[in-house]
């Protein structure tokens, strides 16, 4: 190692430490502090109640996920509600020759129930999409000549935003993910086959529900309603069990943004700390960012002291997020250096072939897996945007069934594999399958991820931490 890399690696450290005590002060400050002072573990997170008899699936890619949605918003009876980063009149969420636009699914459905969507302001320069031009054109063409109301939230922290993407049906199922109903920086429609005939792919997942825990995805938005568009919505009816899950529903509010949480809540960062510390055997990740340095020491400790030698943690993300690549390749670097060559740790992107055609598959999902018994799924990205400071919504599940299930339909689709080779000892397909085809010469949709890119790059997160956050 040079003089240059170990004087990075010195700075780097103390600015992550640095952002690990400053987050932890305001943690504290705020009641928070056992979540990251206290090495809690477990499932769940003590913070938000814990829901039986619920049915739970997750929805991969726009194939799958955006009919579903369509279907339930067609089928309304009492009402439909959609919170989103953004969401744009013209998208069609399905395709073909009768294919509405989401403008029009909303109008037809606004006929019978009352339609509210809850958007993003956008950032108050515009700096990023979507600008607040944008947002208010979206806003007024959703409403305009139709029932529809829609209301711009511009309560976000400076730098941040408003990141959920909800759908919430009558009270009866909701839909929490990572996709938005935009074509904005990335086309949605995608399947598990990822064809390269388009300019880039996108992998997303969403989590659907049914049961008690949609109660508490409904008063959510209903406290976010409230305040933002001055109207009062009666509490949501807590719907009869659906099945046999048993689901929390967690989220992140910073401080200081709604009066319903004063102190802000960081349950998704608390669940997500929870499970990682539990790990005995396996952590799948596949996340559109890695940059939390709260969630990277869990894993370096975890590889540095693995449970046994069969542990194994399997990452999926992006090969160029749209931003922060230098810095999640920073923490992948330090990742590998934990791992010190015992092949533990597999971090990959995922790429389509067609002919002589490659083209990257963007990594959007927010989803994890750990030991075939805890999932969380939804749009909270491991960085300190989604864990700190925006508003993000996550449902977490330890059936056991539906785990095992989500992750042999993912790695059925990622290794390209069927489902019947793949159902054995985890630590045995990665080393059998998924590490031989990322390395392997030959074309496949897995792509080793480079680890990468110390210096300057590395800084960018815990300089950007600092300054951002409050």
């Amino acid at each position: 190692m040079g003089l240059l890399d170990r004087i990075d690696d010195r700075l780097g450290d103390g600015l992550e430490a640095m952002l690990c005590r400053h987050h932890a002060r305001r943690l504290r400050g705020l009641g928070w502090g056992e979540v990251l002072d206290e090495p809690g573990t477990g499932w769940f997170t003590p913070r938000a109640p814990v829901r039986e008899g619920c049915r739970v699936d997750v929805l991969v890619d726009g194939k799958q996920a955006l009919p579903a949605m369509v279907e339930a918003i067609k089928g309304a009876r009492s009402y439909v509600h959609i919170a989103g980063w953004h969401s744009s009149p013209g998208f069609r969420p399905t395709r073909g020759e009768d294919a509405r636009t989401l403008r029009e699914l909303l109008a037809e459905a606004a006929e019978r129930v009352p339609v509210r969507v809850l958007l993003w302001a956008g950032p108050p320069v515009p700096a990023f999409e979507p600008t607040r031009k944008r947002a208010r054109a979206a806003c007024q063409e959703f409403m305009r000549d139709s029932k529809v109301r829609c209301v711009l939230d511009a309560r976000e922290r400076t730098l941040h935003c408003h990141h959920e993407k909800l759908v919430i049906v009558d009270d009866e199922v909701a839909f929490v993910g990572g996709m938005d109903f935009t074509a904005l920086e990335g086309d949605r429609h995608d399947s598990p086959e990822h064809p390269a005939d388009r300019p880039i792919g996108w992998h997303d997942t969403a989590m659907r529900a049914e049961g008690p825990v949609v109660a508490d995805v409904a008063d959510h938005f209903r406290q976010r309603w409230v305040e933002v568009a001055g109207e009062a919505l009666p509490s949501p009816r807590t719907p009869a069990p659906a099945g046999n899950s048993t689901v929390q529903f967690v989220r992140t509010i910073p401080e200081k943004t709604y009066e319903f949480a004063p102190r802000g809540e960081f349950g998704a960062l608390d669940a997500y700390l929870r499970a990682l510390r539990s790990a005995q055997d396996l952590v799948y990740l596949e996340n559109q960012f890695f940059w939390s340095p709260e969630i990277a020491e869990v894993l370096i400790d975890k590889l540095r002291h693995p449970p046994h030698n069969r542990f194994r943690v399997v990452l999926v993300l992006p090969r160029k997020p749209s931003n922060g690549a230098d810095t999640t390749r920073g923490q992948l670097g330090r990742l590998l250096d934990a791992d010190d060559g015992n092949q533990r740790l597999l971090a990959v992107t995922l790429t389509s072939h067609d002919g002589d055609n490659k083209v990257p598959v963007y990594v959007h999902a927010k989803l994890a897996v750990v030991d075939d018994k805890w999932l969380t799924a939804g749009s909270a990205n491991l960085n300190e945007h989604s864990l700190f400071n925006d508003t993000e919504p996550n449902l977490v599940t330890d059936d056991a069934a539906v785990v095992k299930d989500v992750r042999l339909r993912l790695w059925a689709e990622h290794l390209r594999r069927p489902v019947s080779e793949l159902d054995g000892e985890p630590a045995d397909v990665v080393d059998r399958l998924w590490r031989p085809l990322a390395e392997g010469k030959e074309k496949h949709r897995l792509t080793l991820l480079p680890g990468v890119s110390r210096r300057a790059g590395r800084l960018q997160g815990p300089l950007r931490g600092l300054l951002v956050d409050g």
